[in-house]
């Protein structure tokens, strides 16, 4: 009996394994996806040759400090992703240029020969983007990581418009900027596309070289920004690249180079054909990359500040003493401060400062041409001046809600009787009108330099003494005042008595005549 349940369990086992074997086997059968495939995670020993483009300057990785340490390990997957998948592709433009500098590179943009849809095959974290440049966007939590497909050149039967369904479709306006271009074609051609030499440095995850075919070594080490091409026609072409050799430069220190410079003064006007959204995006990186002063009076120099705010501008004077300008400057210095220092900062508080002397004149001339109550005025003429602003700089309602906030309590702050001011210090928007004051303050002095004290120590009291500063300004105000005095009891008028009964005998004595 005991040998035949010892045979029996023995069968059972030996059937159980068998089974998982089976399942086993069925699991390594399975082909993984073509679009799922992963690259290996560990490094590669071995090492191509760099090969000969044609045209370009191959550094070698002997002869370059450039390393894959240097770059985000999310651009790196959709290097090998795409290498895995058959097809070519390179690091870029700014995040090279940047290694080469010693400047810790923070946008990673890959160039490749895939078109934008087979890229989306390869990734199922993509999506498409973009109709005047079609790209791939391959998403990492908050890290995108940007893949363009090769530009080509135009062909002449290309500038007009044709199906909307062809991909491989360029248009030009009649001033030359390209409307849409989405020609592909080769490495060749895309390093000819690209806007400064600076930019034109390709690197190999095959052969870790660098390719240059523009001399953009060259250039990086005599600290010059230059175009590829003829300026006048690349100004054309795209007139955001004035904005972007003055932020290079400035954000490089780099000098411009002569022949790159000379047109921007005529063509500055070109920015008027910039859709308004794209010179936003431009505005923030102008203005929040730490060179924001530098970044203001550059723009002034070569007269692209006029097209870009032109609100602004109506308001502003050659005179450096005057308080719209030292408003604008210390706004500037204050914020490269606060991003050097790692801080936050916000658009809007930027914009506020911006269009607060435009939106203070206009509302002084709706006051006295039309009448308008100082209140009325004042929303009247936010509305007006958001309106115009967003005419050149698309401003997201996110950040000109902040504005309008910003903008009135500067009204409400000068209201600090009774509960007002516990009221407003636990508003969520009070410490940017609070930091808005200060900077008023700073510039203007008098009644607003006061005023900033007195929330200064506000902040910095206890209960016992917020109190005791409340009673003090509101006595100090009643002084000035008199309107603000109570009445006498004699000064009140006198009140009429109803008497019920005489009024119902001349009720019914009316009735009965």
């Amino acid at each position: 009996m005991l040998k035949k349940v010892i045979s029996w369990l023995s069968k059972g086992s030996s059937e159980q394994s068998e089974a998982v074997k089976v399942q086993r086997e069925a699991k390594t059968s399975r082909k993984p996806k073509r679009h799922l495939k992963k690259s290996p995670s560990k490094p590669r020993s071995n090492i191509n040759q760099p090969r000969q483009i044609e045209g370009a300057t191959t550094i070698p990785r002997a002869e370059h400090p450039v390393s894959r340490n240097h770059f985000s390990p999310n651009a790196l997957k959709v290097l090998y992703r795409l290498k895995d998948n058959g097809y070519d592709a390179y690091l870029v433009g700014g995040c090279i240029r940047d290694v080469l500098l010693g400047i810790e590179p923070k946008d990673f943009d890959v160039v490749t020969n895939a078109t934008p849809e087979q890229v989306k095959e390869c990734f199922n974290n993509c999506r498409l983007i973009g109709r005047r440049f079609r790209l791939a966007h391959v998403v990492f939590g908050r890290e995108i990581i940007e893949v363009a497909t090769f530009r080509g050149h135009h062909e002449p039967e290309s500038n007009t418009d044709t199906d909307s369904n062809d991909k491989k479709v360029s248009k030009q306006s009649t001033e030359g900027q390209l409307l849409r271009d989405n020609v592909f074609g080769s490495i060749e051609e895309d390093a000819e596309r690209r806007d400064f030499t600076i930019n034109a440095l390709y690197y190999s995850i095959n052969d870790y070289a660098i390719y240059d075919f523009a001399n953009g070594m060259e250039s990086i080490e005599q600290g010059l920004i230059d175009l590829i091409g003829d300026p006048d026609t690349r100004y054309r072409e795209d007139p955001v690249r004035m904005l972007r050799a003055v932020r290079f430069s400035n954000k490089l220190r780099m000098k411009i180079a002569p022949r790159t410079e000379a047109p921007i003064f005529e063509l500055a006007h070109l920015l008027r054909n910039i859709p308004p959204a794209r010179l936003f995006d431009e505005f923030l990186k102008l203005f929040m990359s730490g060179k924001a002063q530098d970044n203001f009076h550059s723009l002034k120099h070569y007269g692209l500040f006029k097209y870009y705010f032109p609100v602004v501008e109506q308001v502003l004077s050659d005179n450096s003493e005057a308080k719209e300008l030292r408003m604008l400057e210390q706004m500037c210095a204050n914020t490269d401060l606060r991003i050097n220092a790692e801080q936050s900062v916000s658009p809007a508080f930027i914009l506020a400062v911006l269009l607060w002397y435009p939106l203070e004149a206009h509302a002084k001339d709706l006051e006295l041409e039309s009448g308008l109550h100082p209140y009325d005025a004042f929303q009247i003429a936010m509305n007006d001046i958001l309106h115009r602003a967003i005419q050149t700089v698309a401003i997201p309602k996110r950040f000109s809600a902040t504005m309008r906030d910003i903008w009135q309590f500067q009204h409400r702050l000068t209201k600090i009787q009774g509960k007002r001011p516990t009221q407003l210090i636990e508003h969520p928007k009070f410490r940017a009108a609070y930091d808005f004051l200060l900077l008023r303050a700073e510039i203007e002095g008098g009644e607003l330099e006061e005023l900033a004290d007195w929330w200064t120590n506000y902040q910095e009291s206890d209960e016992g003494k917020r109190i005791a500063l409340t009673r003090q300004k509101a006595g100090a105000s009643t002084k000035r005042s008199p309107r603000s005095r109570p009445r006498s009891n004699s000064a009140k008028p006198k009140r009429r008595s109803y008497n019920k009964k005489s009024s119902a005998k001349k009720i019914n004595g009316n009735k009965g005549e």
